[in-house]
């Protein structure tokens, strides 16, 4: 897969994500519900991010200082969730690639904060899941 599938892979996760929520739905159940299933990596990362959930929220929550998951843009948590499950399980994806793809979805469709933001936890959150990792992309 190339790295522009990818890109648009996860920001199609994101969208679905995105409509789980809205919906308030499970991610598999908008996955179950969809006419046509989406790219496999971008299948992916929503099953997985929905599977690890009340995981994925905690990590998050404990790096994302002063601020409450409930509390934080549907966008940048949804893109934080991504994230942090490609380091965590997404081992042949690299650190700079994951997180550099985070602060690009920010910069597109949230604000330039977010972007900041988003780029600080993972950043954080990077140097627990993959310490040895090279993360000069970041």
């Amino acid at each position: 897969m190339t790295a522009g599938s990818r890109r648009e892979a996860r920001e199609r996760a994101l969208s679905l994500l995105y409509e789980a929520q809205a919906k308030n739905l499970t991610p598999a159940e908008l996955l179950a519900e969809l006419p046509v299933a989406p790219d496999p990596f971008a299948a992916g990362l929503v099953e997985g991010v929905g599977a690890e959930l009340p995981r994925l929220d905690r990590l998050i929550e404990r790096y994302a200082v002063r601020w409450a998951i409930d509390r934080m843009p549907v966008i940048d948590l949804n893109l934080l969730r991504i994230a942090v499950y490609e380091l965590q399980e997404r081992p042949d994806v690299p650190t700079g690639a994951v997180i550099s793809e985070a602060v690009e979805l920010a910069k597109a469709y949230s604000t330039d904060e977010s972007s900041r933001f988003i780029n600080g936890v993972l950043g954080s959150i990077a140097a627990e899941i993959r310490p040895s990792a090279p993360r000069d992309a970041c």
